[in-house]
């Protein structure tokens, strides 16, 4: 069983102390096609190969649980933050190294935020993007400079990437802006940008 914590912790802890964190924001879904599970897999054994801890939603469903059961089958560290309200639907993840249950989205999003050094968005749908921009948002106005990257998997965020860039010719978005995010084509690359940001980091 997972160390279950309610609630947003006051400081950092044993998880996060971590050398390195990584967030994934994905879906409970798996998807249809069977590459973007290959996808996952790799990006979770690539992480755990390299020592990052994995920051996620907490679910133990669709791309999701893969990722933690992957990074956690490698012998990697996971933590997890689930909404009380999501526990169910969700299906919360009985066997994370660490699991906080909190009371609100904004609360997961800033708990997951506090615990992470790289952000990267898989394929996934409402809940992941809104999870995204929210981060791409708070880089936009300062709060951070995290790195965000996502993974443009057969092309799943060129649409999204093609009406960024559509808001940046208009005037909608400024153009220093279009660099508040990265584009991996897949896992590998995906890697390799973590691996430089974490080889940044190192003292």
């Amino acid at each position: 069983m997972p160390k279950i914590i309610k609630g947003a912790p006051k400081k950092r802890n044993a998880f996060s102390a971590q050398n390195f964190n990584v967030c994934i924001f994905c879906g409970s879904n798996p998807g249809k096609d069977p590459y973007y599970k290959a996808e996952a897999v790799k990006l979770a054994k690539g992480l755990a190969a390299m020592e990052a801890g994995l920051v996620y939603g907490g679910a133990s469903v669709g791309i999701m649980g893969m990722l933690a059961d992957t990074v956690l089958a490698e012998g990697g560290k996971v933590f997890g933050v689930i909404p009380e309200a999501l526990k169910q639907k969700e299906v919360a993840h009985a066997g994370l190294t660490e699991l906080r249950v909190v009371k609100t989205m904004h609360e997961r999003k800033k708990l997951m935020f506090d615990f992470t050094d790289v952000f990267l968005t898989f394929p996934g749908g409402f809940g992941t993007l809104d999870e995204t921009f929210e981060i791409i948002t708070w880089k936009q106005i300062g709060i951070h400079q995290k790195p965000l990257i996502f993974l443009d998997i057969q092309g799943f965020y060129k649409p999204l990437i093609d009406f960024i860039d559509k808001a940046v010719a208009d005037g909608f978005i400024k153009p220093e802006h279009r660099q508040l995010f990265q584009v991996a084509k897949g896992a590998e690359e995906a890697l390799q940008l973590v691996d430089a940001s974490r080889r940044a980091a190192l003292p």
